[in-house]
């Protein structure tokens, strides 16, 4: 029997224990840098399958290795373990029992599957011309994020990783199919908080006062001509204001408007430009109008971009364990991860998990309280993890 055999077998066997331990993980959700239960679940749940761990690294980050750094390379597979703000409206006896918590990003099934990995890894572990790092990681979904502090905490190293993998749930496409695209993947996502300053008083005097408001309302059309004249129009780039505060009345003008938004970008470079060409604007147009203003650019994930080779090598390998029809290609998402840390760090390639199915009526957004997933993706998940983590060991040639 072939390795990849056994690993297809190994997650079928165990498809009953992992879908416990998915309902489980979804039942307890706990928010970014608070995941200690989480930890702990996952820490007991590898000793006892024999797989040793290192837990505490960035907060409640975890760590196993499963073969020998000695015998070759060591390649990496990432999963993270923090939920949303979110609170859940599925009614299923795993619905979360934390209110106001929720796994609304699949986040419980990414957990899920590296460890049904690695029991499928640690089953041909004697086969492995390598090792495989698993990273459990916490904080995906707040800055800094995670990855950075598990990156900064060592955990690419003592072995030093030289790739990395990670998947992502995607509602977008059904359960059983993956996708994947090299290069440009994921954009950066960083804050915009801007606060206009005037000068308030009675709406039926505006002569009076500097008005917020109307400054406010320049300036958001303003922002809008540095994607559309200052970027790159071959980079794809998003930016948008999302929430507005003036905290007047019908006939009062306040004396501040208080912003809030994202800027996205594809690409370091165009990045670095639109943060000070905002920077610019905003203080040169507020100072125009007779106003001024406070601006701060949050830096948030940095644009993901996975490696052209090693994905070639991702899909080849999926194609191998799924079939052809089973496997898509990608375009670009202006949404932003944090894996994007690691994949800037080394090699890497971040691709998606079909959770969806058109049947059974599932199929919600991530980031809803209806999101759920087809839990027949937990072996389609855990399969392809380990067997590209076994391809990348045994065949691949960084």
């Amino acid at each position: 029997m072939t390795i990849k055999d056994r690993i297809v077998q190994s997650t079928g066997e165990h498809f009953e224990s992992l879908r416990a331990i998915r309902r489980h993980l979804h039942a307890h959700p706990e928010l970014s840098f608070q995941e200690k239960e989480t930890a702990a679940f996952v820490a007991k749940t590898l000793r006892e399958h024999g797989i040793e761990c290192t837990e505490g690294i960035g907060g409640y980050g975890i760590t196993a290795l499963i073969g020998d750094p000695k015998k070759g390379k060591t390649v990496a597979l990432r999963g993270d373990m923090d939920a949303l703000p979110i609170f859940e409206e599925n009614q299923t006896e795993y619905t979360s029992r934390n209110e106001g918590v929720m796994h609304a990003c699949g986040h419980d099934v990414h957990t899920t599957c590296l460890l049904g990995a690695a029991l499928a890894l640690k089953a041909v572990e004697p086969e492995l011309l390598g090792a495989v790092k698993l990273i459990f990681q916490p904080a995906e979904e707040r800055i800094p994020g995670g990855a950075s502090i598990m990156i900064a905490d060592g955990v690419l190293k003592a072995p030093d990783v030289e790739l990395i993998f990670g998947q992502h749930v995607y509602p977008d496409m059904e359960v059983g199919h993956v996708g994947m695209r090299g290069g440009m993947y994921m954009a950066s996502a960083d804050e915009l908080y801007i606060t206009v300053h005037g000068k308030g008083g009675h709406a039926a005097l505006p002569h009076k006062n500097i008005d917020p408001v109307v400054i406010a309302a320049h300036l958001i059309t303003a922002l809008q001509q540095v994607v559309s004249r200052r970027a790159l129009p071959t980079v794809p780039t998003v930016l948008s204001i999302g929430k507005v505060t003036a905290a007047g009345a019908t006939n009062i003008i306040p004396d501040k408007v208080v912003m809030e938004g994202t800027m996205r970008a594809m690409d370091e470079t165009v990045r670095a430009e639109m943060h000070e060409a905002i920077t610019e604007l905003v203080h040169d147009l507020t100072k125009s109008m007779g106003g001024s203003a406070d601006l701060e650019i949050r830096k948030g994930y940095p644009c993901l971009v996975n490696d052209e080779s090693l994905t070639v090598m991702c899909k080849e390998a999926a194609i191998e364990l799924l079939g052809e029809e089973m496997v898509h290609d990608l375009d670009m998402r202006m949404t932003a991860e944090d894996f994007a840390y690691f994949a800037q760090a080394v090699p890497a390639c971040f691709y998606r998990l079909g959770t969806s199915n058109t049947e059974k009526k599932i199929g919600a957004p991530l980031h809803t309280s209806r999101f759920d997933v087809d839990e027949n993706s937990l072996k389609t998940g855990a399969s392809m993890m380990a067997w590209l983590a076994a391809k990348a060991v045994n065949e691949y040639e960084v």
